[in-house]
């Protein structure tokens, strides 16, 4: 019979393997630091909004509080860097060394490439050729580097050229790789211009690469159900469940249950990983980006912390209850309410456009956000911090912050 693990012990296994709960004695984190975590949490996911930050930013924040941002540069796009991009959970950054666990995907595009009679590569291939010859001949560049006719944007936002289209296609095919960026900007390059040898010359078979997919996604989820572990990097159920039953034989993952994890809130079958901590307590006090591993997995998220969340982005202005860019915010081993942060990088403040508490949040829930929020005005290098009338949290917020 599987051992029960309560819920409360379940969310501090989770938030313990997401980082939390070993900030580092140091005042700011470093590479060594920094590169730990991304090897902890498998990925950082690659967001565009920036009305607070961008959300690769944000995880090394809400676990070390404020620190050089440059220093995650260099693992990015330094001249020797740690990371690499691909397709993980979406578009993500990973450790460099990931970017062979897969190839079975970038041959899975491929592959769906050539079956779809519509695909925009079958009418394509002079162009795709030609942007392979250019990469060769040019080296890494930048999608507007890129001297051609067509390339022209066909709108706003993501009416992308054909040039775009092309390296896009060729980067989820893994004929091309990701040079790092430059003003966020992704610079496309050949894979020999990017990776050493050694990485390239690196094969994995499909199954092994799901079974280390799993085997790191359960690590970075501590505790976790197939659809948990499935979702971190995207994988299908039943090579998730085969990879699960391999790394159960090997004795990498304990089957458990779960109280209020079943269906009609019956206990509900889980695996913890070996190397999981356990921790009696878990004094978190953040704010989370929207594209946090801890709050991404909407179901997770509500069975664990009993939070309902949806980004609200694409909302529009009317029908959107809690704000553009709202933060989930994290105490202990809960979330306890959620806040809208802009960057208002012209005037220098810091814009709470809202802030909201969970029913049952603590009475200091304000108290112990506050200085939360000076820490991430600090860390974006702004003077003030200004707390609009709008949220259950906002007027206990406002007193504190002043």
């Amino acid at each position: 019979m599987a051992q029960s693990v309560s819920p409360a012990l379940s969310r501090r296994i989770a938030l313990a393997a997401q980082g939390f709960g070993s900030r580092p004695a140091a005042a700011a984190p470093g590479i060594r630091q920094l590169t730990a975590l991304v090897d902890r949490l498998g990925l950082l996911q690659i967001d565009s909004v920036n009305v607070f930050e961008r959300s690769h930013y944000m995880p090394a924040f809400s676990r070390f509080g404020a620190y050089d941002k440059a220093q995650l540069d260099r693992l990015t796009s330094g001249p020797v860097p740690r990371l690499t991009e691909y397709w993980a959970h979406e578009a993500s950054y990973l450790p460099l060394e990931a970017w062979p666990l897969f190839h079975w995907r970038m041959q899975d595009y491929r592959d769906r490439s050539a079956r779809a009679t519509d695909d925009w590569s079958h009418g394509n291939r002079p162009m795709l050729d030609w942007l392979l010859a250019e990469l060769a001949a040019n080296g890494p560049m930048r999608a507007s580097e890129v001297e051609h006719d067509a390339n022209k944007r066909s709108g706003p936002w993501w009416g992308w050229s054909d040039v775009k289209t092309g390296l896009e296609t060729l980067f989820r095919w893994g004929d091309v790789a990701a040079a790092g960026r430059t003003r966020f900007e992704r610079v496309y390059g050949l894979p020999e211009q990017v990776y050493p040898a050694a990485l390239l010359a690196r094969s994995v078979s499909r199954a092994d690469a799901h079974r280390e997919l799993v085997s790191r996604s359960a690590r970075a989820h501590g505790i976790g159900t197939a659809s948990d572990f499935a979702d971190y990097f995207r994988l299908k159920t039943p090579a998730t469940l085969a990879a699960i039953r391999d790394l159960e034989d090997a004795g990498e993952l304990l089957p458990v249950e779960v109280p209020g994890w079943g269906r009609n809130n019956t206990p509900g079958r889980a695996w913890l990983h070996r190397d999981a901590r356990l921790p009696r307590r878990m004094d978190a006090a953040t704010i989370l980006s929207p594209f946090d591993p801890v709050v991404w997995e909407r179901a997770r998220a509500l069975r664990l912390y009993d939070f309902h969340y949806r980004i609200e982005i694409y909302t529009p202005e009317p029908k959107r209850i809690f704000g553009y860019y709202s933060l989930p915010i994290l105490l202990g081993d809960t979330i306890v309410g959620r806040v809208d942060l802009k960057n208002d990088r012209q005037n220098s403040v810091l814009r709470v456009q809202s802030a909201w508490q969970e029913p049952g949040a603590p009475a200091d829930t304000a108290a112990r956000l506050a200085p939360v929020l000076r820490d991430a005005a600090r860390w974006q290098n702004l003077d003030e911090i200004v707390v609009m009338p709008r949220g259950t949290l906002s007027p206990s917020l406002e007193m504190e912050l002043r």
